[in-house]
């Protein structure tokens, strides 16, 4: 059974940095293009950025690309997003996501997500 699971949200003040990991009991890491999403209450789900199994990557917004780094361990399963000089409007619940796709910056190309995990930022 695939089972993408996120850790390393929390609270951290504006400036501040957070890592974000994923790991994957399914081992899609290995196969899959991998990407984080998020969201905030209301709005719809945001790509924030995506590698392929060969670490190639996509960001969204230019400032998401200044500030966070996209990251793999084929070997571990594992996905890292680290968020650094972070911002108050960064505030939201962050998705990992696995697509059969090298890579995507669509939400619909997803097949398999986690439960995500919240990073609140404070002023």
């Amino acid at each position: 059974q695939v089972r993408l699971v996120e850790s390393g949200g929390g609270l951290v003040q504006a400036g501040g940095s957070l890592r974000l990991s994923c790991v994957d009991s399914g081992n899609l890491v290995g196969r899959y293009g991998m990407g984080w999403f998020r969201q905030t209450p209301g709005k719809e789900r945001e790509f924030v950025a995506a590698i392929t199994y060969t670490s190639g990557t996509l960001y969204g917004a230019n400032s998401l690309k200044e500030r966070f780094t996209i990251s793999r361990d084929n070997a571990k399963n594992m996905v890292y997003l680290q968020m650094d000089s972070l911002k108050v409007e960064d505030t939201a619940e962050y998705y990992c996501a696995a697509t059969k796709y090298p890579i995507s910056i669509r939400e619909d190309e997803y097949d398999y997500w986690g439960q995500g995990t919240q990073v609140t930022v404070s002023a």
